[in-house]
């Protein structure tokens, strides 16, 4: 199943253990783009230093769980250079007006026609089916 994979997804998934579970799944083709690529990246360190700080993970705890979600990352999920859907950007931000930054999500969703893996309900009526973590679980079988 090919899916475009949205930043807030990635981010959630590669932290647990059920997430990279399900992100190396063999059924799963992701792929993202580069403008989610950096959010994720960017996301991901907050995520693990406000973990370190409010939640009193140990470094090195941290350091394993930084390990673990960059690499399921870098591994499972194929970033799709912007020149590749930039041309249906016009077309992507009519279908998603109310987060204009997730507009090149839906540009590969449209170029590569595939489905988009969210539980973003801005992306509810953009003309391309939507999975959840829920439903993409079920289907799989996790």
């Amino acid at each position: 199943m090919r899916l475009v994979i949205d930043a807030n997804i990635l981010v959630s998934e590669a932290m647990r253990e059920r997430g990279r579970a399900i992100l190396g799944h063999p059924e799963l083709e992701l792929l993202i783009t580069e403008k989610a690529i950096s959010e994720t990246h960017y996301e991901l360190e907050k995520r693990l230093i406000y973990f370190q700080s409010h939640r009193n993970l140990p470094d090195v705890v941290a350091a394993a769980l930084r390990e673990k979600a960059f690499k399921v990352v870098e591994t499972n999920v194929t970033v799709v250079p912007k020149t590749e859907h930039a041309h249906l950007e016009t077309i992507a931000q009519r279908r998603i007006p109310r987060d204009p930054d997730d507009a090149p999500t839906v540009a590969l969703a449209l170029l590569l026609e595939a489905s988009i893996w969210t539980n973003d309900a801005d992306f509810l009526g953009c003309g391309i089916a939507t999975w959840t973590t829920e439903t993409l679980m079920l289907e799989l079988n996790t």
